[in-house]
């Protein structure tokens, strides 16, 4: 076994990524407020290959020093726009056909693992604030709510971490549409 260098890893440029193919899947971040928690989110969503992400309420916007210092330069390659209400992203998508899967512990949240995505089907993920969650405001324009079994004292994961467990299962080879 060797560790890869660099230019073996067969990395794409950022011209390619923007005009590479999707998956039809699109983050919400819901009040997030680190800073640290937004540009991870980038960086996952660019290894994902995530079509947008979706900066709402106080989450914080590139251009931004602690943005750049956890995204390494995905604000470049990964889509994003801002919107203050989050509700009115989430019904946008909606309307334009995506289902609505908020990841938050309710009365009614479908394990992770027991969930399966359809092949082509578009799904808007949100992630809510580390403090209180996906607002109220978004969960009621909800089709699923996803959460992510734990047995420790806890029961919550840091935002970035959160997001990267969701894709890697919602986009794992038996969800991921062919190439």
């Amino acid at each position: 076994m060797k560790k890869l260098k660099l230019e073996e890893l067969g990395r794409i440029s950022v011209d390619q990524f923007k005009e590479a193919e999707k998956i039809p899947v699109s983050i919400v971040l819901d009040n997030v407020r680190s800073l640290h928690n937004v540009g991870s989110a980038f960086r996952t969503a660019d290894a994902f290959r995530v079509e947008k992400i979706y900066l709402t309420g106080i989450t914080g916007t590139p251009p931004h020093r602690e943005i750049h210092k956890t995204a390494l330069g995905a604000t470049e390659s990964v889509a994003w726009e801002y919107t203050e209400k989050p509700e009115d992203v989430v019904q946008q998508l909606k309307t334009a056909g995506y289902k609505i899967i908020v990841i938050e512990q309710t009365d009614s949240s479908t394990p992770l693992h027991e969930f399966n995505r359809l092949k082509d089907e578009k799904v808007c993920l949100v992630f809510g604030n580390e403090i209180n969650g996906v607002t109220d405001a978004v969960i009621d324009h909800a089709d699923v709510a996803l959460e992510i079994p734990q047995s420790g004292t806890k029961h919550s994961l840091n935002v970035s971490v959160c997001i990267g467990v969701v894709l890697w299962e919602i986009c794992r080879p038996s969800n991921k549409p062919p190439a």
